[in-house]
């Protein structure tokens, strides 16, 4: 892996593996992994992401742009939506299904939206979070379908593990 292709890891891949991590996503093939969304996945969070979330056995389903709907689908995503269509926006699947678990990239991500999205019990966890989404995350504490605003750590073991998948 040349320099330049590794300067993202450390902030990209920290947060894609944390936020999966947060989840409890295993990464050792013992995962029986779930339906999960990832917002705005052709970002440099987003990338790391859904190849992270496929290695834990989940089924992916990305949002991201018209132009990169490929590029997801080619990094492993199972199902992508371009979120400038109405149903993407509202992050329907067009298989129908709802998400145990969404990870939240957007800054722009509403927890409106989610809720109908999301399995009950379920869980987003909030990268990019916005105030009314910490308020939110904080409501969301008993109930089923739980908002987690995340918070990224610089670990020695995730850039190890990290460096052993590359």
């Amino acid at each position: 892996i040349s320099a330049a292709d590794a300067t993202g890891l450390p902030l990209a891949g920290f947060t894609a593996l944390q936020a999966l991590r947060a989840i409890g996503t295993k990464f050792d093939g013992t995962g029986s992994g779930g339906n999960i969304l990832i917002t705005a996945a052709s970002g440099g969070i987003g990338t790391y992401a859904v190849q992270l979330a496929k290695l834990g056995n989940h089924n992916v389903t990305a949002t991201c742009g018209a132009r990169n709907l490929e590029v997801d689908a080619n990094i492993g995503a199972d199902e992508v939506l371009d979120y400038k269509t109405p149903e993407g926006a509202a992050l329907k699947s067009s298989l129908g299904k709802k998400y145990d678990y969404i990870v939240n990239i957007t800054s722009d991500g509403k927890s409106s939206a989610f809720k109908p999205a999301l399995n009950c019990p379920g869980r987003v966890v909030d990268i990019a979070s916005n105030f009314w989404n910490f308020v939110t995350s904080i409501l969301t504490f008993f109930s089923k379908k739980k908002l987690s605003i995340m918070i990224v750590s610089m670990e020695k073991e995730d850039l190890r593990f990290l460096l052993d998948l590359m």
